[in-house]
C-alpha cells in the first residue's frame, strides 16, 4: 500500500518476482482491495499471499502522528512479521518517514548504531556508486558519516560483490582541508580506519565512478540525489522533445537507438527499486513513491540477494568488530 497507484504496482511487481525467484512474497495491506486485483492478475499463484492491514500510512501523514492514529498501518504489520521471523525483509514504496519510524519502533537498531541511513546507488562512468545518507538523517556527527561509510563498505562487498570498496567522502574539494567541520573531522576518523578510504571527492568524481561508496549527511544526499534525478529528467526529456522535430532526427534518433536506450536504463529508478535502510536490525527497503511494477520487481529482487548474502549478519558482526577495536 506504499506507491502513489497502490496496490496495482506491488500486485503485479510481486507476480513478476515470483516468476524470477519462486520464492514467497506476502502483500501486507487491505485484503478486499488486494484480492481481487491478485485474483485476476494470477489466478490462485502459490507463491503470494496476503496479510490484512486496514489502514495506509499516506505519504502526506506524519510518521509519528500516523503510528498513534493507525496502528493496524500496513507499515507497522510488514515489519511486524519481520521481527516474528514470518518475513525475512520488508519493502514498501511508501513515506520515507514512515518507513523510518516503524523500522526503528519495530526492529531498533544493530547493537553500536547511532543512526540508521537511507542508501542509494548512482549511476557511474563505471558502474554504480552506493551514496548514505540520502535522506534519513538531516543533522549528523562525524562518528555517524563513519559509521555509514563502515554500513556502505559491508553492502559493497556483500550484496554488489566489490571484494574491496573505495571510500570517498562527499566535499566541496579534493584537497583534506576542504569542507564544512562536519567533513574536516569525519576526514579525520575516516583516514584513520581501516576502510579503503581514498579522501574527499566532489560531484563530478562520483559520477565519475571514482569511488564505490560515498558517505554525507542526509541533508546534503537528499538534495544531491533529488537535483541529480531532475537533470536527468530535463535531459532525457529534452533529447525526446528535440528528436521528434523532423523527419531527420526522428529518423537519426531511430539509428541511435540502442545508445538512449542505455542512456535510459542508467538514468531509470526503476532499475534498482530500492535503497536499503541500513544500521536497523532487520532488512527493510524503501523505494520511490512513483515506483512501478517494475521498480517494484527490482527492489524485490534486491532485497532477495540482501537476503540470500546474509547482509544483516555481516552489519551486525562488522559493526561490532569496528566498534571493539
Amino acid at each position: 500500500m506504499g506507491s502513489d497507484k497502490y496496490p496495482d504496482p506491488e500486485i503485479l511487481g510481486a507476480i513478476e518476482a515470483v516468476k524470477e525467484v519462486k520464492e514467497q512474497i506476502i502483500l501486507v495491506g487491505n485484503v478486499d482491495l488486494i484480492r481481487p486485483k491478485l485474483e485476476q492478475a494470477s489466478p490462485n499463484n502459490p507463491l503470494i499471499s496476503i496479510v490484512h492491514a486496514p489502514e495506509v500510512v499516506e505519504m502526506w501523514d506524519k510518521p509519528v502522528e500516523s503510528a498513534r492514529q493507525k496502528p493496524d498501518n500496513s507499515m507497522a504489520v510488514g515489519v511486524q512479521l519481520v521481527k516474528e521471523g514470518k518475513g525475512q525483509a520488508f519493502v514498501t514504496a511508501g513515506n520515507t518517514g514512515g518507513a523510518m519510524f516503524n523500522a526503528l519502533r519495530g526492529l531498533g537498531r544493530i547493537k553500536g548504531v547511532q543512526r540508521p541511513a537511507l542508501t542509494a546507488l548512482f549511476p557511474t562512468r563505471k558502474g554504480k556508486c552506493i551514496v548514505l545518507d540520502i535522506g534519513a538523517n538531516a543533522d549528523c556527527r562525524p562518528e555517524f558519516l563513519l559509521q555509514f561509510a563502515i554500513m556502505g563498505n559491508i553492502y559493497a562487498q556483500k550484496v554488489l560483490n566489490n571484494p574491496k570498496p573505495k571510500i570517498g567522502l562527499l566535499s566541496n574539494g579534493e584537497e583534506a582541508g576542504k569542507g564544512n567541520e562536519l567533513v574536516k573531522e569525519t576526514f579525520k576518523l575516516l583516514e584513520a580506519s581501516d576502510l579503503n578510504f581514498i579522501g574527499n571527492i566532489e560531484g563530478k568524481e562520483l559520477f565519475g565512478g571514482e569511488a564505490d561508496v560515498v558517505v554525507t549527511d542526509g541533508f546534503t544526499g537528499n538534495i544531491m540525489m533529488k537535483s541529480s534525478e531532475a537533470v536527468a529528467k530535463l535531459i532525457t526529456d529534452t533529447l525526446k522533445q528535440e528528436l521528434m522535430r523532423s523527419f531527420s532526427t526522428k529518423l537519426g534518433a531511430m539509428l541511435a537507438k540502442p545508445a538512449f536506450s542505455k542512456i535510459k536504463s542508467l538514468v531509470d529508478p526503476s532499475e534498482v527499486g530500492a535503497a536499503p535502510l541500513l544500521g536497523i536490525d532487520g532488512l527493510v527497503f524503501v523505494g520511490h513513491g512513483r515506483s512501478d511494477a517494475k521498480a517494484i520487481t527490482s527492489a524485490l529482487l534486491l532485497a532477495g540477494s540482501a537476503i540470500r548474502n546474509d547482509l544483516l549478519g555481516h552489519l551486525r558482526n562488522d559493526i561490532s568488530k569496528n566498534l571493539s577495536e
